[in-house]
């Protein structure tokens, strides 16, 4: 796991942009310039901790830079007959490209953001992961090429900072984070997931991988448990490869207590690590995390963080994120991955993705009844049931994402000349209710919101997280499952039915929490009218809020309401006066 940076020009201070990166590769950090293009790699020693390794790694007319993982790199070689002198998953992404070129993507397991030069074609190709694992930035503009694992490597290699990009605002409140290609930056974007870029004459952007056309294919409830197991155990096997120790994340949910135990299991004593807080104490979760961890007999590990801690953690958030990011759970994650980097270990096991594969959000379900409901015409307000209501009677996608903030009515109250917006139709597909929520959840909530939430968090502690519930083929036969077999009785109920034989049943059968914290009791205990006061200030700059509302908002948020709409605006606030006042 590594950060990468380069350019298609020659940069007098290059290892400028390399060292904004040293977070994510600490073990070693080296620049390769050809030709005038400049790349430059960090390290983070997982795989074959030999020098050999290293990277920016040139074979045979062929430079890459690779942050990432590939889990059955192993077998590619035995399986294509790849010639290989190192031992390094990095050398095998050289020679699969050189047998195949670009289609060898559909060939990896893994996750990954890469940048392959070709000496001979002249030719950048740049790819991106599947589900969004690992981030890829790029700049282009008047010929002038910027590639970077984070938006501070490319920002270090430009002039001046661009002015900010009003659409990736807009889809900020509505997702916590801009979506599509958009970053807060102009001119400076993101390579979606599951697409690849290609610059030599001008510059092309393709989708090599989606999951929008699966067809249903299982409906045997005995034989879909069986293949649903194995592929846990075999996407677990496969994250566990790696040259140093692995630790796993436990919160006490079933997801990660599964991981966690599926993982004691196969190898014996494991890290666990937990975090909880000292105050609101309904909150944590440790309690849970400890029956799993004596259950697993694992050396289990508490984190206990204060006001202070997470407070002091906001400025950090934001110096990792680059921009305004909105998962108020990136607090307790980074202090989670510090602490795990302080115990000195690299990576870490997480439970991401099995509610978006397993549905286990009790939202989703709401959903299902909205969609076999007949709409009613009613008087407009500001709840969400209002809004799925209204899109149910227009015939919009009634869930449009977790964690879905401000809806295009309420930014209409917040913004002045604002109009509504239907971000998500590049997304439509055909799909069933049930197939819908996870498909927009894969796009969207996974691939923007918590891939960028596990990274950034964990990669400014030097810290590797994987996530066996992201493994493509788990992710592909659960779309083929059948609707009814996969809502089953209860939320995660497949997923339950395997887990209850790894672990207590008062943990695969305890209600669902989330990974949440107390973040606006702390935000208002703290600051309290300050927290309005820099929404304001930061308008008297750029005048685009309607002031009374935000009042209203503030206000609504003391009483636990709308508080995800005044921490993203909060958020966003202190960005911009970072950034540009």
């Amino acid at each position: 796991m590594c950060g990468i940076v380069g350019t298609n020009f020659f940069l007098k201070y290059f290892n400028k942009a390399v060292n904004k990166l040293f977070s994510r590769g600490p073990d070693n950090q080296d620049i390769l310039i050809y030709k005038n293009n400049c790349f430059g790699h960090t390290r983070l020693s997982i795989i074959d901790l030999d020098a050999e390794a290293n990277q920016p790694m040139e074979f045979d007319e062929i430079i890459i830079v690779f942050n990432g993982e590939i889990y059955n790199y192993k077998e590619l070689i035995k399986e294509h007959n790849l010639k290989v002198v190192t031992k390094s998953d990095t050398e095998v992404l050289i020679r699969l490209y050189q047998k195949y070129d670009v289609d060898f993507l559909k060939l990896i397991n893994g996750m990954f953001s890469f940048c392959i030069y070709d000496k001979k074609k002249r030719r950048f190709f740049c790819a991106r992961d599947r589900f969004g694992k690992k981030p890829f930035y790029y700049y282009y503009k008047n010929g002038k090429f910027i590639f970077g694992s984070e938006i501070k490597a490319i920002l270090s290699c430009l002039d001046k900072t661009p002015s900010m990009n009003n659409e990736a605002f807009y889809e900020y409140l509505s997702f916590m984070t801009p979506i599509h290609q958009n970053t807060f930056y102009k001119d400076i974007k993101k390579l979606q997931a599951g697409h690849y870029l290609i610059l030599d004459n001008n510059l092309k952007i393709k989708k090599y991988y989606d999951i929008d056309k699966i067809e249903t294919k299982y409906f045997d409830k005995n034989k879909s448990l069986s293949d649903i197991e194995d592929l846990l155990i075999s996407s677990l096997k496969y994250r566990l490869v790696s040259d140093v120790k692995v630790a796993s994340l436990l919160s006490g949910g079933v997801d990660s207590s599964f991981i966690s135990a599926l993982y004691a299991k196969i190898v014996g004593k494991i890290d666990t690590f937990s975090i909880g807080y000292d105050e609101y104490l309904h909150y944590s979760e440790l309690d849970y995390a400890k029956i799993v961890a004596k259950h697993i007999n694992s050396n289990h590990n508490e984190i206990v963080i204060s006001k202070r801690d997470f407070l002091e953690t906001i400025d950090k958030i934001l110096e990792a994120t680059d921009e305004p990011f909105g998962d108020s759970a990136t607090i307790p994650t980074y202090i989670l991955s510090q602490a795990i980097h302080k115990n000195g270990i690299k990576v870490a096991l997480s439970g991401e993705g099995a509610d978006e594969n397993f549905l286990g959000y009790d939202n989703y379900f709401k959903m299902f009844s909205y969609y076999a409901s007949t709409p009613k015409e009613s008087e407009f307000n500001l709840t969400k049931d209002w809004e799925y209501n209204y899109r149910r009677l227009n015939n919009l996608p009634i869930y449009q994402t977790s964690g879905e903030t401000f809806t295009e009515k309420q930014k209409k109250l917040l913004l002045k000349n604002y109009s509504e917006k239907f971000f998500i139709k590049e997304f439509l597909t055909n799909y069933t209710p049930v197939k819908w929520v996870s498909y927009i959840d894969f796009k969207i909530w996974i691939a923007e919101v918590l891939m960028t939430k596990i990274d950034r968090a964990s990669m400014a502690n030097s810290l590797e997280i994987r996530a066996p519930f992201l493994d493509f083929r788990l992710v592909e036969y659960m779309f083929q499952i059948d609707d009814e077999l996969k809502k089953g009785d209860t939320n995660k109920s497949l997923l339950k039915q395997i887990a209850i034989k790894y672990l207590p049943q008062k943990i695969v059968y305890r209600q669902k929490k989330g990974f949440s914290s107390p973040f606006i009791e702390w935000l208002y205990d703290e600051y309290d009218k300050e927290i309005l006061d820099t929404i304001l200030i930061v308008n008297k700059e750029i005048n685009i809020f309607n002031e009374e509302f935000v009042k209203f908002l503030f206000n609504e948020a003391k009483e636990k309401r709308f508080k995800q709409h005044i921490w993203q605006l909060f958020l966003f606030a202190k960005w911009f006066n970072k950034v540009y006042l």
